[in-house]
């Protein structure tokens, strides 16, 4: 009993020896200790002022056949909707506003009736044709209540332009079997009959598949190198590369070969299991795609191995790939449409690699085609750009340790 109290002291002196050790090494490195505090702080301070909580209305056109009576001031249409439509025009060519939406020029068409007065007399609700062109199940739902706020406000109009002018008026425009047409018919003049013209269906598993799988890609390949260079710059191995007959370059490319097989191993195997096992389309072949994932690959390596070659410690590069990874999440549409944040933070959006392999993945995988070419040769321009900021740092590092 007497030898129990002596062991638990220097059990006690040794534990507190390590834990002022680890201290001290954190307080040594004060780029730790800011990417700690300040990283995760200005993500925050980033998405709070960057974010407008604001969805912008749908861009709709709205065709009235000629003939008809229908208003064709876009004004008027746009104030049925509350707010939820934004009415470029309206035209009388049905074949062209749907064309544009097929080009996804517009997001939403609205075909008016071309005789609504002849299906009221025949005792019939008048129908409205209304179509959108969308993959994301969220923009689905909102499209589907605008359309509905947009039939309910047009019902309300048609039988407030009804009272205002008097059963007269309605008898000498509908006829003598005006006394035919059920109160249901008078309450509710119009319908809609809706419909979205994307090449899939707008389901969440289908929609996020392809983000998830870019965050993947992402986040694999920076962590994998974020480490890489920074272990043998700790360890002394950049000495024996500046002795050997190796050039940066050569060290660069080696590395990029390597984490971009194991990359590519990776994007095969949960592309296999996204296709098969949870059913997600890929519309537009496997090359494209496949492209697309070494793009990404691409660009995220020379991330993870920018981060390995400013980085102080392990730890800080471990917590570095981290911030990269809580920015993706935020500002990338992998939750938030990056067009709900402001001009800044969208352009800061658009310098992540994952912000473009998300949106091309998405049209690729859903659509069938990628419309958005600028965002494929924005990849390879990160990619480009990040392997020539690794190379001049690598040979600074080495000509250092001369």
């Amino acid at each position: 009993m007497p030898s129990v109290l002596p062991d638990l002291w220097r059990s006690l002196v040794r534990i507190t020896s390590f834990t002022g050790k680890e201290l001290r090494e954190v307080i040594r490195r004060p780029g730790v200790l800011l990417s700690l505090v300040l990283g995760p702080f200005l993500i925050m301070l980033l998405f709070g002022i960057g974010y407008t909580g604001y969805r912008s209305a749908f861009t709709t056109e709205i065709v009235v056949p000629e003939g008809s009576s229908l208003p064709r001031d876009p004004q008027f249409y746009e104030d049925l909707s509350s707010g939820r439509l934004n009415v470029l025009g309206v035209t009388a060519d049905r074949t062209a506003t749907e064309q544009r939406l097929r080009d996804q020029a517009i997001d939403l068409m609205v075909i008016a009736p071309e005789d609504a007065a002849a299906e009221l007399r025949a005792g019939r609700q008048a129908e409205i044709l209304v179509g959108w062109n969308e993959i994301d199940p969220t923009n689905d739902s909102l499209a589907q209540l605008a359309v509905s706020m947009l039939i309910s406000e047009l019902n309300s109009e048609i039988i407030r332009r009804a009272t205002a002018e008097g059963i007269d008026l309605a008898e000498s425009e509908l006829g003598p079997r005006v006394e035919d047409i059920s109160p249901e018919i008078f309450a509710k003049p119009t319908k809609a009959t809706t419909g979205n013209v994307a090449p899939t269906e707008p389901s969440v598993t289908n929609f996020f598949a392809p983000a998830v799988l870019a965050l993947v890609l992402q986040h694999l390949a920076i962590t994998l190198t974020a480490l890489s260079l920074v272990r043998e710059r700790l360890g002394g191995q950049l000495d024996l590369f500046r002795v050997a007959p190796v050039s940066s370059p050569e060290v660069l490319i080696g590395k990029y070969i390597a984490f971009a097989m194991l990359s590519l191993v990776i994007a095969v195997s949960v592309g296999t299991l996204m296709v098969f096992a949870l059913g997600v389309p890929i519309m537009s072949g496997y090359v494209i795609a496949l492209g697309i994932a070494l793009l990404v690959t691409f660009a995220s390596l020379g991330v993870g191995l920018l981060i390995s070659l400013v980085a102080d410690s392990e730890r800080q590069a471990v917590q570095l790939s981290m911030l990269v990874l809580l920015a993706s999440v935020f500002f990338s549409g992998f939750v938030l449409p990056v067009q709900d944040f402001i001009g800044p933070v969208q352009y800061f959006a658009y310098l992540l690699p994952v912000t473009h392999a998300i949106a091309t993945l998405q049209e690729a995988m859903l659509r069938g085609a990628v419309s958005s070419w600028w965002m494929i040769g924005a990849l390879a321009a990160i990619g480009i750009g990040l392997y020539g900021l690794s190379l001049l740092r690598l040979r600074r590092i080495m000509r250092s340790a001369t």
